[in-house]
């Protein structure tokens, strides 16, 4: 304020400047402040949809393990995994809880529901995700069970596999198998071997060394190499972990 000569000059000049920015300036004020309360709302609202939506995923995982006792508690997870999809579709709980009902669907032999919520899984899952690959191999198996072998290799193709490599391998043979491609078939089950030799645990190695066996006549100890521990290995079928995801809601 040196530039002015007196007090009466100086409150001039404020009276100005207030006329001409401080409204502006007091409501940019008030957007921030309303910017920053909403904003803490907002991750209250989402910290609160994530505890409830882990609260009725522990629930549904509870109920569904106590059906063979108890029919009613199979109906109530069931119905828990629909509502846990219907009120938290955007979270990692909802697409678990799909692959559950996925799972049940196979089970009752209902293989058009299992394809229902496997598609669902997949439209509502991050491309390129852990999820989104075990639902799109899932639906393969489904897709061929069903008799739509070719529809299935065409669903497997659709993305990477990721750390799923031998399974996706595995299942393209026996698509390939069944639809009397023999050759194609060998060489899918013999690239699978090669992939779980790098990445233990993926698959059953003694069921696809019996697979590959029965399509070719190479020696056993040729594949010897190729040979891991079977107390390390796993089924086939990729089982979704039980415990729930820890990843927040997506919306």
């Amino acid at each position: 304020m040196d530039q002015y000569r007196t007090e009466d000059e100086q409150v001039e000049a404020l009276r100005r400047w207030w006329n001409d920015n401080g409204r502006s300036t007091a409501a940019a004020v008030i957007l921030a402040l309303a910017a920053g309360f909403g904003w803490q709302g907002w991750k209250g609202h989402q910290q609160g949809q994530l505890e409830a939506a882990s609260d009725s995923y522990q629930a549904m995982l509870e109920a569904m393990s106590a059906a063979q006792q108890s029919p009613e508690q199979g109906q109530l997870g069931i119905s828990l995994a629909e509502q846990i999809k219907s009120d938290y579709s955007g979270s990692s709980y909802a697409r678990f809880a799909a692959l559950h009902l996925a799972r049940l669907a196979v089970e009752n032999n209902d293989l058009g529901e299992a394809q229902a919520q496997l598609r669902w899984v997949l439209g509502k899952a991050d491309k390129g995700s852990d999820t989104e690959q075990i639902a799109r191999l899932r639906l393969a198996r489904v897709l061929a069970a069903s008799g739509d072998g070719e529809q299935a290799l065409a669903i497997l193709s659709q993305g990477e596999a990721g750390p799923y490599e031998a399974s996706y391998a595995v299942a393209r043979g026996d698509f390939l198998l069944s639809g009397g491609s023999i050759e194609q078939a060998r060489q899918a089950y013999m690239e699978a071997l090669a992939l779980a030799a790098a990445s233990q645990g993926q698959v059953n190695l003694q069921v696809v060394q019996q697979k590959l066996q029965s399509l070719n006549p190479v020696p056993a100890s040729d594949l010897e190499g190729m040979v891991i521990d079977p107390d390390a290995v796993l089924d086939t079928l990729i089982v979704e972990d039980e415990a729930a995801p820890a990843a927040a809601l997506e919306e």
